[in-house]
């Protein structure tokens, strides 16, 4: 008897405790500072999604800068080739 007795009380304890933490855990509504918190995620989302596009603007236009530096390099060591050829060099 002491044995079921005590069985029955622990189960209540645990149905208690998982009541209790269903109920403080969730609830269908956020709060204030749950609200808070995700719109300043979303606000640091869209300037690290803004930071991005300008990050990879600022990549593209160097890479033709770079592009562009590569054929006035290749330009002028035709040009020094040629003027080496008519030296004779």
């Amino acid at each position: 008897m002491a044995k079921s007795l005590k069985s029955g009380l622990v189960k209540l304890m645990v149905a208690g405790m998982l009541t209790m933490m269903a109920l403080s855990a969730c609830s269908k509504h956020p709060n204030a500072e749950q609200l808070r918190a995700l719109d300043e995620a979303q606000k640091a989302a869209l300037a690290a999604e803004d930071l991005l596009a300008q990050k990879r603007s600022e990549r593209d236009n160097l890479k033709r800068q770079v592009e562009q530096k590569r054929a006035e390099l290749q330009k002028a060591q035709a040009e020094k080739a040629a003027v080496a050829k008519r030296l004779g060099q």
